[in-house]
């Protein structure tokens, strides 16, 4: 990103009143050590710092937000530490016990305002999304892959039903064109769907959703941030995941489930097997959403879910990831 490039709006953190509520204690204080591991624009983590909280590891792998951040983060001296890296370490990043762990899913409106970084169908920009901005990108992986990957893919993670029919019209394209900006995606994925109704999303929105969390592994990275947070959390420390779609919401649902043990029981007839100790409990057991107040002064927050649960005296471990829900890909070569 060029110095000079800003969001053309501020970015307004999601369920940041609810959130903040819900992991205070029971006298609606918050302190102690924490972990923003998707510090973004900084809105959650200058919330909890302004709540009372001592210290806060603010983690993003996208080493713009830093630059961003120099503004306004020496506003909070050493109480502030800033950490460029993934969430899936934020164990080790924040080289501390923990007593919370803030995590916001997905692309923040921040990057999806910046035409530069390629999240956006509805600007013209290099055909990018890498979160990272290292690696393969967007670009990358649509002239290169094999048509029945690119459209498991677009089905998978984007939920589309038509993604064998746009696979087929990306690899006809690349033929005749590498892709180079979102607009050339954008333009090939219209041709193979109707025109939207008044009120149903862009025809894009599925297929940059799919191709975004591919190029960013976003789902390996979800399940690795949640056992990387399992094991920085102090018994008692508080754990907030806030989700913008069904997959994700769904994936951190069992997650939890699975680490409070509360799920099916199984068949009476199967072996019997030692009882996993919970690892967290839920508080709340339902997901939050936004109020109306909030949907008023950000839209954008419509689909978003905050699940919040509480670290318990057990041992860290792993989860069983063939019961989380995620979509099951296996790419066939590129």
């Amino acid at each position: 990103m060029s110095p000079s490039a800003k969001p053309e709006r501020p970015h307004i953190p999601v369920l940041l009143r609810p959130l903040l509520e819900a992991v205070s204690s029971d006298s609606g204080a918050i302190s102690g050590d924490w972990a923003d591991g998707t510090f973004g624009a900084g809105g959650y983590t200058r919330g909890l710092l302004d709540a009372g909280a001592d210290w806060v590891a603010g983690i993003d792998r996208d080493p713009m937000v830093f630059e961003m951040a120099k503004t306004w983060a020496d506003d909070y001296g050493d109480r502030l530490a800033l950490c460029e890296g993934t969430f899936s370490e934020l164990d080790t990043l924040a080289g501390r016990p923990l007593d919370g762990v803030v995590l916001d899913l997905g692309v923040s409106s921040m990057q999806l305002d910046l035409a530069e970084r390629g999240f956006s169908f509805m600007r013209d920009g290099p055909l990018d999304m890498r979160m990272s901005q290292s690696g393969p990108s967007a670009a990358d992986f649509v002239s290169t892959a094999d048509e029945a990957d690119i459209a498991d893919v677009i089905f998978q993670y984007g939920e589309e039903r038509a993604s064998r029919r746009i696979a087929k019209a990306i690899v006809k394209a690349r033929a005749e064109q590498p892709f180079e900006t979102t607009l050339q995606l954008v333009d090939v994925v219209e041709k193979c769907l109707p025109r939207p109704k008044p009120g149903q999303s862009h025809p894009a929105t599925r297929t940059f959703q799919a191709i975004r969390i591919a190029v960013n592994d976003e789902f390996g990275q979800l399940i690795e941030g949640l056992e990387a947070a399992e094991r920085a959390l102090k018994p008692g420390g508080k754990l907030a995941v806030v989700t913008f779609h069904s997959m994700e919401d769904r994936v951190v649902k069992r997650y939890l489930q699975a680490r409070a043990s509360i799920g099916g029981g199984g068949s009476r007839y199967a072996p019997e097997r030692a009882e996993e100790v919970p690892t967290f409990t839920l508080t709340p057991k339902k997901a939050i959403g936004p109020d109306e107040e909030e949907l008023r002064e950000n839209p954008r927050a419509r689909s978003a879910r905050l699940r919040v649960a509480t670290r318990t005296d057990a041992p860290a471990g792993q989860v069983d990831r063939n019961k989380l829900g995620l979509p099951k890909i296996v790419l066939k070569g590129g």
